[in-house]
C-alpha cells in the first residue's frame, strides 16, 4: 500500500500539465448535461408502485381529477351575502374559465338551485345577474345557501365569512411543469385583476398552486442558497488557507457541483424540490478533499529545516494523504448512494446527484487541485498558533483522557435514551414557510373551510346503475351522517344530499320530503331529470362513475398531523368494517399519501443504514488493517446521529418525512474526520513507533486543524441548507449540521481516549 500511494502522488506530480488541462475540459464536457428538467409535482415523492399513489391514480381515472386552483374571497367585514361581493363572485367564476385546462369551476354564484314549477324541474345558478339584485332576493340567497349541505364547510363557513371559487383543471401532462406554471401564472394575474376591482381580500390555495410554489421555493432556494454559501465558504477558506489556497479550492468546488449536475443530467436523474439541495450539498462535500491536501502541502512547505520545496511537499501531501482520501469518498458515497433505498424517489436521486460529485471532487482534489498549486506563488497561512492550539488540545485529552472517555460516553448514553420521544410528523402543507404566499393563502383557507386535506373513498355497489338503489343508498347516508359526527371532519359530499334535494323538491318542496327516494326508479328519475338540466361543466362525474355503479364520498378535514390523519383513517376503516363490510374501501387523497410514506420510509431507510454501517465497517477494518480499531471506530460515527435524535426529541419530539434518511446519509460523511484521525494515528504507531498517547498527540497536531476546517465548512454548509423555505431540506440540513458538530466532539474527546484504551500495547 505504502508502495503504491508513493508510486501515484509521483505520476499525479510528474503528470501535472496534463491534469491541470485535461481535468477543465472533462468538466466542459460533463457540465453540458445541465439541461435539467424541474418537476415540482407533489406526486414525485412517491414510486410509481406505491399502493396509496396508485389508488389515488384508479381514483383519478374513475371520477374528475382533483388538481385544482381555490380562490378564497374573504369580505373586509360581515359576510359575502352583500351585492358587490355577490358581483365578484359571478365575475370571477365567469373569468375563471378562461384559466388554461380549466375544466370545472364551482363558486356559490353558479352552484345549481333546484326549484320544481309544476311537473318540472328548475335547475338555475343560485346567483343570476349580482348587479340587479335586490335586497330581499339576497336574503333568500343567503338563505338557501346557509341551509344547503352541499354548500356549508366546502364553499362557504357556518357564519357566511367567506367564499371560495374552485376551479378544476385537466392537465395534458405533455409537460407537466410548464403546464402549472401556466396556470398558476394566469390565476395570479386574474386574483390581481379581481382585487384592483374589488373590496375583496383574494387569496390562492389549491394543488395546482402548492405544486407551483414547490417549484419555486426550490429554484429560489438553489440561487438563494448557492450565493450565500459560496459567501461564506470563501470567508472561511480564505481565513483558513489564504488567498491562493481559497482559490484553488472554489475552483474545485464549482467544477464539481457543474460536472456531478452535468452526469445527473446525462443519467435522466429527475430536479425536483428534495434533489434541488444536491449543488449546495457538493460544493458543501467538495472541500473536505481540498482542504485535507492544502494543510498538509502547507505543513511540509513550512516545516522549519526540514521544509521541502513546492513539488516535493505536494507530493508528500499526495501519499500521506491518497488513502484517507479515497476510504472517506468511498464512505461518503456508500452513504448517499444507501439513499436509493427510501421510499421517496427525489432522496434517492439527491444522493446520486451528490454521489456522483463527491466522486469528482476527490478526482480534482488529488490531480488538478495539486497541479493548479504547485504553479501558484505560495503565501503561507499563519498554522503556527492553530497547530500549537492543537497541540495543547491533545496534551489535555491525553492528560484526562480516563476522565473524558466516561463521561463522554454517559452524556452520549444519556441524549441517546431521549430518541424513543420523536414521533413522525408531517404536515405537507406546511412543506413551505410562511414567507410564502400558498402558505399564508393556505393557512387562511384551513381557518374558514379546513384547507387541502380531504380523503376520497370510492363505494361500489357491485352493479351498473347500483347508485339508484334505495339499500345503497341508504348504508351511504349512514356512513356520511357518521363522518360527519367525526371532531375532524368539515364537510362530507356525498351523491344522497342531492337524491334527498330532489326528493323533496319533487314533494312540493315539502321539508319531511328531504329523504332519500324510496323507490329504485324515482331515485333513476330524478338523477336523470337533473343531469339533463346541468349546465356544461357542470356535471356528476365528480361524484359518480360512468356506468353508475359506485359513488365517490369526500371528506374534507381539518389540516392535520401525520399521526392525526392515520388515526381518523383508520378509525373510518374500523366503522366501516364493523357495519358495512361490503363496502370496505381505501381511502385515497395526497394526505393519505404523505402520511403512509414517512413510516414506509423509516422501515426501509432502517435496511439502508444496516446495509451502510456493514459496507463501511468492512471498509474501515480493512483499510486501517485492525479488527478492533474498526470497529471501536465505528462508535464515534454512530452515536452522534442518536446524540443529535435525542436532543431533537428534548427540543422538538417531532421528525417528518426528511430526516428520516439523514442518520444513512450522514453515517458516511461523519466517517470523514474519523479516518483522517485514525490515518495520522496508525502511521505514527507504525510507521514511526510511538505509544497511544503519542500517536493522539501526533494526530491531534497533523491533523486536528484539517479537521477542524472541514468540519466548520460542513456544519456551516448545511446550517446554511437550513435556510431554505422548503422545510424537507430545511429540517435535514439543521439535523445534519448538528450530527456533524457532534461527531467532530466525539472524534476529540471520545475517539482518543477509547484508542488510548483498546491500543495501549
Amino acid at each position: 500500500m505504502e508502495n503504491l500511494e508513493r508510486t501515484l502522488s509521483t505520476w499525479i506530480v510528474r503528470y501535472r500539465w496534463w491534469f491541470l488541462i485535461l481535468m477543465p475540459l472533462l468538466i466542459l464536457v460533463l457540465a453540458k448535461g445541465l439541461d435539467l428538467r424541474f418537476n415540482g409535482d407533489y406526486r414525485v415523492f412517491f414510486k410509481k408502485d406505491n399502493p396509496q399513489l396508485q389508488a389515488f391514480n384508479r381514483l383519478e381515472d374513475t371520477y374528475t381529477q382533483t388538481k385544482n386552483v381555490i380562490f378564497l374571497l374573504v369580505p373586509e367585514e360581515g359576510h359575502v351575502f352583500r351585492r358587490e361581493t355577490l358581483v365578484t363572485v359571478e365575475r370571477l367564476t365567469e373569468l375563471a374559465w378562461q384559466i388554461p385546462y380549466s375544466l370545472r369551476v364551482d363558486s356559490l354564484s353558479n352552484f345549481q338551485h333546484t326549484e320544481a314549477e309544476g311537473d318540472n324541474i328548475i335547475i338555475r345558478n343560485l346567483v343570476q345577474d349580482a348587479p340587479g339584485l335586490s335586497d330581499a332576493q339576497i336574503a333568500r340567497i343567503r338563505d338557501i345557501a346557509l341551509a344547503e349541505p352541499l354548500l356549508v364547510g366546502k364553499s362557504i363557513p357556518k357564519d357566511g365569512a367567506a367564499t371560495i371559487v374552485n376551479v378544476t383543471v385537466q392537465l395534458p401532462g405533455i409537460d407537466e411543469t410548464g403546464e402549472v406554471t401556466e396556470v398558476a401564472t394566469a390565476a395570479r394575474a386574474l386574483a390581481d385583476e379581481i382585487r384592483a376591482h374589488s373590496h375583496l381580500s383574494v387569496h390562492l390555495s389549491g394543488m395546482v398552486m402548492m405544486n407551483a410554489s414547490f417549484s419555486e421555493a426550490a429554484l429560489g432556494d438553489m440561487d438563494f442558497l448557492i450565493r450565500v454559501s459560496a459567501g461564506a465558504m470563501l470567508v472561511v477558506l480564505v481565513f483558513f488557507l489564504g488567498s491562493f489556497g481559497a482559490f484553488g479550492t472554489l475552483l474545485v468546488i464549482a467544477m464539481s457541483a457543474l460536472a456531478g449536475m452535468g452526469v445527473g443530467g446525462y443519467l435522466g436523474l429527475p430536479f425536483t424540490p428534495p434533489s434541488a439541495s444536491a449543488p449546495l450539498i457538493i460544493m458543501t462535500m467538495a472541500i473536505a478533499d481540498s482542504v485535507h491536501i492544502l494543510a498538509t502541502f502547507y505543513q511540509e512547505l513550512d516545516s522549519g529545516a526540514g521544509a521541502k520545496c513546492r513539488r516535493e511537499a505536494m507530493q508528500e501531501s499526495l501519499r500521506i494523504n491518497l488513502q484517507p482520501l479515497f476510504l472517506t469518498t468511498l464512505t461518503t458515497i456508500i452513504g448517499f448512494l444507501s439513499l436509493n433505498f427510501s421510499d421517496v424517489p427525489p432522496f434517492g436521486d439527491l444522493g446520486n446527484f451528490v454521489s456522483v460529485g463527491v466522486a469528482i471532487s476527490f478526482l480534482l482534489s488529488i490531480t488538478f487541485l495539486p497541479a493548479l498549486m504547485i504553479l501558484l506563488p505560495a503565501r503561507l497561512p499563519r498554522f503556527q498558533f492553530e497547530i500549537h492550539m492543537m497541540t495543547h488540545l491533545g496534551n489535555w485529552v491525553v492528560r484526562h483522557r480516563r476522565r473524558l472517555l466516561w463521561s463522554t460516553a454517559s452524556l452520549m448514553v444519556l441524549l441517546t435514551a431521549f430518541v424513543p420521544r420523536n414521533e413522525l410528523n408531517d404536515v405537507y402543507v406546511h412543506y413551505l414557510d410562511e414567507s410564502f404566499a400558498f402558505r399564508q393563502d393556505t393557512d387562511l383557507l384551513d381557518k374558514y373551510l379546513g384547507g387541502l386535506y380531504y380523503i376520497d373513498y370510492s363505494l361500489d355497489s357491485g352493479k351498473t346503475d347500483g347508485i339508484h338503489d334505495p339499500v345503497f343508498l341508504h348504508k351511504i347516508e349512514v356512513f356520511a351522517n357518521w363522518l360527519r359526527q367525526q371532531p375532524e371532519v368539515n364537510h362530507v359530499n356525498i351523491i344522497t344530499d342531492t337524491f334527498k334535494r330532489l326528493n323533496r323538491i319533487m314533494h312540493e318542496n315539502d321539508p319531511n320530503q328531504y329523504r332519500l327516494p324510496e323507490r329504485r326508479d324515482l331515485a333513476a328519475q330524478y338523477l336523470l331529470l337533473y343531469e339533463m338540466s346541468l349546465p356544461y361543466g357542470l356535471d356528476l362525474n365528480n361524484l359518480i362513475n360512468v356506468n353508475k355503479s359506485a359513488t365517490r364520498v369526500t371528506v374534507g378535514i381539518q389540516v392535520l398531523s401525520t399521526r392525526e390523519v392515520l388515526a381518523l383513517e383508520e378509525r373510518i376503516h374500523q366503522w366501516l368494517s364493523d357495519h358495512e363490510p361490503a363496502l370496505v374501501t381505501e381511502g385515497s387523497s395526497p394526505a393519505i399519501m404523505f402520511s403512509h410514506i414517512g413510516e414506509q420510509n423509516i422501515r426501509s431507510m432502517l435496511g439502508a443504514m444496516t446495509l451502510a454501517l456493514v459496507l463501511i465497517s468492512l471498509l474501515l477494518i480493512g483499510a486501517l488493517r485492525s479488527l478492533r480499531i474498526g470497529l471501536a471506530s465505528m462508535l464515534p460515527n454512530l452515536i452522534p446521529a442518536g446524540m443529535a435524535f435525542g436532543i431533537w426529541g428534548i427540543l422538538v419530539g417531532e421528525v417528518g418525512l426528511a430526516l428520516s434518511v439523514v442518520t444513512s446519509m450522514t453515517l458516511g460523511i461523519v466517517v470523514d474526520d474519523t479516518v483522517h484521525f485514525l490515518s495520522k494515528y496508525l502511521r505514527a504507531r507504525r510507521e514511526q513507533g510511538m505509544a497511544s498517547e503519542s500517536a493522539v498527540r501526533h494526530a491531534f497536531s497533523h491533523v486536528g486543524m484539517a479537521l477542524v476546517i472541514t468540519s466548520v465548512v460542513l456544519i456551516s454548509g448545511f446550517a446554511i441548507l437550513s435556510l431554505s423555505a422548503f422545510y424537507p431540506n430545511s429540517g435535514m440540513g439543521l439535523m445534519t449540521a448538528m450530527i456533524l458538530a457532534l461527531a467532530l466532539l466525539a472524534d476529540f474527546l471520545f475517539l482518543p481516549p477509547l484508542l488510548m484504551k483498546i491500543d495501549k500495547h
